[in-house]
């Protein structure tokens, strides 16, 4: 158990950049061409600051508790709304293994030479199956292992392609190369406008005609989303009062930087029609490194992309779920869920969860459309997790009240209307954010409109019931245990 003590700051900051963090997430960004930087700055400055800054002061008040979101909730509301919040974070991020492993599937496939790959769905399905067990088996070994890979794959697989793909984006500008956001066809009125001659020009504002246009900015917001998922990690610092506060903070400008100029170099290099949600940021690289003769690098630059993409799933694994073990101990779960190895790591909620990734999984391998798939499970995760984060901010407010004394090594400036500031406008903006979930977003061939936001309702209605249903019937055994025997 000494080993699992033995966090710095760095490395807290480092798997939560990692939790954040996603080249995948690159592409649907570059999409939006120059007015990714509204996206930006609304997902920046209503979310990911306002995330880091609450998540700073709750998980320093409860840094000796763990539990991470279920403890924050719980000690503002009650354990059935404890249990909600860490069930959403939880189950989001099941949903959400699937998509972020296939994509480290098409980064193999380009790996290999065989890019046609990204689109077969039993390799796809396998690949992702296989390496969430591998991931999981890593995890197990406790979590000073766990964070060690992750920061060192987060470094090697996620920072360092992301800096050679801002460097080559500039030495494409320097050497007098095309502007690919420059070129894109008029009819994309989203992202251009057009003059009387029937010139196109970048937008900086998008041109919104409904809330469809806007509806990839649910989908950034889930980019930056996580800062607060190592909250349970807190104990297991040496001063988690000073140093939690601090790696929050690294973490929120590590993932600012690396997603604005990855994105912006994404756009400068590749034309906007071929931009690819699942593997645009590969044909990114492809371009570049054939540009300069140096092709064999888009297979180097894939193999630690994929790297660092398990990094991030095994940064992951070891978080939320560590929230349920937190509840289960608690007795919102049942008893065998308590389980733990000898290092730590809680066995049978890591196993439950690597079976519901399998099946999920599986989708990939039966449906016909691999990206059809890949969109939809992003779909259903984005409204559990902004339902969270509302949920979050709405505790640090009452908590200010509820709990005036409470210690905090870290505070939001301003007193408590710094708070209602601060956390406010992020539950507002989340608020609007999770409204337009549930449109369809125009820049993608969705299929049907009504069968898109019925499917997303119905996720949402469902994995919000399970938690509540849950909790009930785990009060009601819990209270029938306590009745003294006739």
């Amino acid at each position: 158990m000494a080993k699992s003590k033995n966090i710095t700051t760095m490395q807290l900051a480092l798997m939560t950049a990692a939790a954040v963090i996603s080249l995948r997430g690159l592409p649907m960004m570059a999409q939006e061409e120059l007015t990714m930087f509204f996206y930006i700055f609304f997902a920046t400055f209503l979310f990911l600051i306002p995330a880091a800054l609450v998540g700073a002061e709750l998980g320093s008040a409860f840094a000796s508790r763990g539990g991470g979101v279920y403890s924050w909730v719980k000690e503002a509301f009650n354990p059935h709304m404890g249990f909600t919040a860490i069930f959403l974070q939880w189950i989001q991020n099941v949903v959400w293994y699937p998509t972020v492993l296939g994509f480290a599937a098409a980064s193999i496939a380009y790996m290999i030479g065989m890019p046609a790959l990204a689109q077969n769905g039993v390799f796809v399905g396998l690949f992702s199956i296989v390496m969430y067990w591998a991931a999981t088996w890593v995890t197990l070994r406790g979590t000073a292992t766990a964070s060690g890979l992750t920061s060192k794959g987060f470094l090697i697989g996620t920072v360092l392609p992301g800096v050679v793909i801002v460097a080559m984006a500039l030495a494409w500008i320097a050497g007098g190369n095309e502007i690919a956001f420059e070129h894109i066809p008029a009819s994309v009125s989203q992202v251009v406008s057009a003059d009387a001659m029937q010139h196109a020009h970048p937008r900086l504002f998008p041109h919104i005609t409904g809330m469809s246009d806007i509806a990839f900015l649910a989908g950034i917001l889930l980019l930056f989303a996580g800062v607060e998922v190592h909250a349970v990690h807190a104990p297991e610092l040496k001063e988690p009062q000073k140093q939690f506060p601090k790696a929050m903070f690294l973490a929120a400008l590590i993932s600012f930087g690396l997603f604005t100029l990855g994105s912006l170099a994404v756009a400068v290099i590749t034309p906007y029609d071929q931009i690819n949600l699942q593997s645009g940021l590969f044909t990114t690289f492809d371009i570049v490194f054939k540009h300069y003769r140096v092709g064999w690098l888009t297979n180097v630059m894939s193999l630690l992309i994929a790297f660092g993409v398990l990094a991030g799933v095994m940064s992951w694994i070891s978080g939320p779920s560590r929230g349920l073990l937190w509840t289960a101990k608690e007795g919102q779960l049942p008893e065998f869920m308590k389980k733990t190895n000898k290092n730590g790591v809680q066995v049978n909620i890591l196993v439950i969860q690597g079976c519901i990734v399998s099946v999920l999984s599986s989708l990939y391998i039966v449906m016909k459309d691999v990206s059809v798939a890949f969109f939809l499970l992003s779909a259903l995760t984005i409204g559990l997790y902004l339902i969270m984060y509302m949920m979050m901010y709405a505790a640090g407010i009452r908590l200010r009240y509820t709990q005036p004394d409470l210690p905090r090594s870290y505070r939001v400036p301003g007193g408590n209307a710094g708070m209602w500031c601060i956390g406010g406008g992020g539950f507002l903006a989340v608020l609007f954010a999770f409204t337009v979930t549930f449109f369809p977003p125009s820049q993608l061939p969705v299929g049907s409109p009504a069968l898109y936001t019925g499917l997303v309702v119905a996720g949402t209605v469902v994995f919000l019931a399970i938690p509540i249903v849950i909790s009930v019937a785990m009060g009601r055994r819990a209270r029938k245990n306590r009745q003294p025997s006739k």
